[in-house]
């Protein structure tokens, strides 16, 4: 089925390039920044959709050579845990608030996170994006809880009200992927299921 005008590879590249302006100019990332929950639930997201769509650029060559060293989406996955395991670190936050070599760092990985995402994501099957999520929430929610129960404030940058807000927004987003990927799978198996009762019932 050929793909809509409004999302063929040249627009969604185009997409990505007016999204990393907009995100890497310093109005934008200035407020994003000035509080710890646009910082990671606005900023982060956005970053990685902006990967995303640049992915769409990727000759068929690159994407070839990009799977055969990411089979089933395993790698690719891999490396976006790693990357989202680091930048919860609120370390890392301040360290990026303050320097802008990091801040650099950060964006470009989250670029290249969003890129290895849909690159990925479904080569990776059910089974495999079952796994990577299955490491990959409870983490979100682990780091969550660790903020909210914090007397003290892990980012200095930021206020222990805003850390405790983000930290319940962590558990709520968790939940809210959890349940979204969970329906997405039972109507993926429905549809098979019933696809091969058509055919069986062709075949008599």
């Amino acid at each position: 089925m050929k793909p809509p005008a409004w999302c063929t590879a040249p627009r969604q590249s185009l997409a990505g390039l007016l999204l990393t302006a907009l995100l890497a100019s310093p109005l934008m990332r200035q407020w994003m920044e000035a509080s710890m929950s646009r910082h990671m639930l606005l900023q982060f997201p956005l970053w990685l959709l902006a990967g995303a769509l640049l992915a769409a650029a990727l000759p068929a060559r690159a994407r070839r050579a990009i799977a055969g060293c990411n089979a089933h989406g395993i790698a690719g996955l891999l490396g976006l845990g790693m990357v989202l395991a680091v930048l919860m670190v609120p370390r890392v936050l301040d360290l990026a608030l303050r320097d802008m070599m990091i801040e650099a760092a950060k964006c470009t990985a989250l670029l290249l996170a969003g890129a290895l995402l849909r690159l990925s994501w479904r080569p990776a099957g059910l089974v495999v994006q079952c796994f990577f999520l299955g490491m990959q929430l409870p983490m979100m929610v682990v780091v969550g809880q660790l903020y909210i129960d914090s007397p003290l404030r892990l980012c200095n940058a930021y206020l222990l009200d805003d850390q405790e807000r983000l930290g319940r927004w962590l558990i709520a987003v968790a939940a809210t992927l959890a349940v979204a990927w969970l329906a997405h799978a039972a109507w993926l198996l429905v549809r098979h299921e019933q696809a091969q009762l058509a055919r069986e019932h062709e075949l008599r």
